[in-house]
């Protein structure tokens, strides 16, 4: 340190020293409490701020999913937040990234129903955000209503890594249809899928929008010689599988004009929960929710208007973020100053508020306790010094009263060693003149002894 860095030093430390009559020991262990207290708050202040990145694991490229994806990036990005988007398998993919710590993702699309077997422990849900019907197209002659139909058939239930694998392997499970048996499972998907359907290479295909595009379900709807499974026992899954929905397809509502479907179609639907890791900055929090208002509140073919994102628990509790956004909106400085903004004032308020409140009572408490400190060390002598008086009545012998001079002498020495502060200075002063009073008492008793 310069030879001015140590004089200023110094000069502080005796201003401090000389203000409240503190050692300079103890000066130095106040200031340096308060030094940490300080960059703490300033630490953490910088430590909550929300990240200006974060990372979505989507679904495949072309899929509903990685297209929906797209719109929480724009509309992320009108408040600064750049969303980085990883094409995935789908849905059981997803969940695996979220799951492993090593992996950089911070939020996802997840189907309901694939956390069996899985640790979740760190996982939250910010709610559903949409149903995610499953569509099961067939070319067989006759309507297939049950799904045991399709024993002995070639079915394309998608590639691992798909909630629409997942999903029907666990539908054909509960209708006898196990891998290995007599019926073939294929591996296509989405387009491809749709394809071998086409071109007589499947006789049915499970699709849902973990891995096929609303397109590439339109053009099997018009394609000649394709049907669509109705599920009969649509009410029976629903209460036997707890993470489904019963759905309905209207007639005529994909084509008024050839009236497709010529019939109601009855389907299931598990829905798809936007899932985060349980460190997500309640700040994207409530963004990534005002976000999923805008892109999934609509009205649509299978929900009504305001119907989603709603704090539907299944596997996945929902956070205490997302608890409070549906139950009070967005915090008061989000609705009303653009995100930044808002987010310096709220950590501004968590941090450096309590932190004053609990500093200024503080600071209005030193004086008080200063106070307390100098007059108790200064009645500390005025107790000795009464007591002295006292004994200088009372005494007769010479070589008592030169004992209590003595004893006088060492009061004065130890109180001539005081730091006293300046405000103090009347007592001090006043403690000096006492003890000179009882030093004078004591000479009047021994002269006229």
């Amino acid at each position: 340190m310069s030879t001015d860095g140590k004089t200023g030093f110094n000069k502080i430390m005796s201003m401090f020293v000389d203000y409240f009559g503190m050692g300079r020991t103890a000066s130095i262990a106040g200031m340096i409490l308060v030094t940490l207290v300080i960059i703490f708050a300033c630490f953490w202040f910088f430590h909550t701020a929300p990240p200006k990145t974060i990372t979505m694991t989507s679904g495949e490229k072309g899929s509903a999913y990685y297209s929906v994806a797209g719109k929480y990036a724009k509309i992320l990005a009108r408040d600064g937040v750049k969303l980085v988007i990883l094409p995935s398998a789908g849905s059981a993919e997803n969940l695996q990234r979220l799951v492993d710590p090593a992996f950089k993702v911070d939020i996802g699309f997840v189907q309901a129903g694939l956390a069996k077997g899985q640790n979740i422990d760190k996982l939250v849900s910010l709610g559903s955000v949409s149903y995610q019907p499953l569509l099961v197209f067939h070319r067989l002659p006759q309507p297939v209503e049950v799904l045991s139909q399709l024993t002995g058939k070639r079915i394309a239930i998608g590639q691992e890594g798909t909630g629409t694998r997942k999903l029907a392997l666990s539908l054909l499970s509960v209708n006898g249809i196990e891998p290995g048996g007599a019926t073939t499972l294929l591996d296509a998907e989405g387009e491809e899928a749709a394809a071998a359907l086409v071109a007589g290479k499947a006789d049915a295909i499970f699709l849902t929008a973990d891995s096929a595009s609303s397109q590439t379900m339109r053009t099997l709807f018009r394609a000649p010689g394709v049907g669509l499974v109705n599920f009969a026992q649509a009410d029976a899954y629903v209460r036997r599988i707890g993470y489904l929905n019963k759905l309905t397809i209207p007639k005529g509502a994909m084509e008024f004009g050839n009236n497709v479907p010529a019939q109601d179609v009855t389907l299931v639907s598990p829905t798809v929960e936007l899932i985060a890791r349980d460190n997500l900055h309640p700040a994207l929090s409530d963004l990534l929710l005002a976000a999923a208002i805008e892109i999934h509140g609509r009205a649509a073919l299978f929900q009504n208007r305001g119907d989603f994102p709603a704090p539907l628990e299944n596997e996945f509790k929902i956070s205490d973020d997302a608890k409070r956004f549906y139950k009070s909106g967005k915090s008061f400085f989000y609705r009303y100053l653009p995100f930044w903004m808002a987010s310096l004032i709220n950590r501004i308020l968590v941090v450096f508020v309590p932190l004053i409140i609990i500093l200024i009572p503080g600071m209005k408490s030193i004086p008080a306790l200063f106070r307390w400190r100098m007059q108790l060390r200064i009645n500390r002598w005025y107790r000795l010094l009464l007591l002295v008086e006292q004994n200088t009545i009372k005494q007769e012998k010479i070589e008592n009263q030169d004992w209590l001079n003595q004893r006088l002498d060492e009061i004065e020495s130890e109180v001539n060693k005081m730091k006293v502060p300046a405000s103090y200075g009347e007592q001090f002063y006043m403690l000096r003149t006492h003890i000179n009073f009882v030093r004078n008492k004591l000479q009047t008793a021994k002269s006229n002894r």
